[in-house]
C-alpha cells in the first residue's frame, strides 16, 4: 500500500476492537518515531508505551477519550520541561561514537547547540520540545498507516495525572500528546465507514514562483 492510500484510509478511530497490535509492528512504529525529523536531532521528547489494561484505565478516568482504555497500545509522547548542558554533552557522545570521530570535531556544533539553546528561558525551550514532540507524532501516525494499525492522537487528558501515573516529572518529561494504536471496530464506529473529508488542493495550497 503506498503512502497516499494508506492516508486515505486512515482516520481517527474512535471504537476499537479487541484485537491486539503484535509487538513487531509496535518496534516498527517506534523505530519510525525514532528515525522521525528531529531539530539538530536532539529528540527532546521519549515515548511511553502502555499496554497494562489497568493503567490504561486509570490513565482514561474522566476523560472523554475513551479510546485511551480501549486500544491496543498507548503511545504518550513526553517533552522535557528543559534542555541541560548534561543532554546536550551526552548527544555530543552518541554522535561521536556512532560516527566514529572525535568530540574535539563537534566543539563548534556545541557551541552552536548551547548558545541557541540554552540561551532560551525553559518555557521557551519546553514549548519547543513538545513541538519536536508533535513532528515525532506525525510520523508515528504515517507509519501506523502504513501497517494497517488505526490510531487516535488525543490531547484531551489529564497531563498532570499521566506525570504522575507514569513517573514522568522526575524524568523531567511531562506529557504533552497521546496516540492509541489497534484495531478499528468496524461494526460499532459509524466513522468507520465515512468518506474522509479534506479541502481541495487548490484551497489548501498556493504557490509562490
Amino acid at each position: 500500500m503506498n503512502t497516499i492510500a494508506s492516508l486515505k484510509w486512515r482516520y481517527a478511530t474512535k471504537k476499537f476492537s479487541d484485537r491486539k497490535v503484535s509487538a513487531e509492528a509496535i518496534d516498527k512504529i517506534l523505530e519510525s518515531i525514532n528515525l522521525s525529523a528531529s531539530s539538530t536531532g536532539l529528540q527532546p521528547y521519549r515515548i511511553v508505551v502502555v499496554e497494562n489494561p489497568s493503567l490504561k484505565e486509570s490513565l482514561a478516568e474522566g476523560s472523554f477519550n475513551t479510546q485511551i482504555a480501549t486500544c491496543s497500545h498507548l503511545l504518550v509522547f513526553a517533552a522535557f520541561t528543559k534542555v541541560t548542558i548534561e543532554q546536550i554533552d551526552a548527544y555530543m557522545q552518541q554522535i561521536a561514537k556512532e560516527r566514529e570521530i572525535p568530540l574535539a570535531a563537534l566543539e563548534d556544533f556545541k557551541t552552536a547547540l548551547v548558545g541557541g539553546i540554552l540561551s532560551r528561558l525553559d518555557e521557551e525551550n519546553a514549548a519547543w520540545a513538545a513541538r519536536q514532540a508533535y513532528i515525532a507524532l506525525g510520523t508515528a501516525l504515517i507509519s501506523a498507516a502504513e501497517l494497517k494499525i488505526d490510531s487516535t492522537p488525543m490531547e484531551g487528558f489529564d497531563a498532570k495525572k499521566f506525570d504522575s501515573l507514569l513517573n514522568l516529572e522526575s524524568q523531567g518529561l511531562t506529557s504533552v500528546v497521546t496516540l492509541a494504536l489497534g484495531y478499528r471496530d468496524e461494526q460499532n464506529d459509524v466513522y468507520a465507514a465515512l468518506k474522509k473529508v479534506r479541502l481541495p488542493i487548490t484551497e489548501l495550497v498556493s504557490f509562490v514562483k
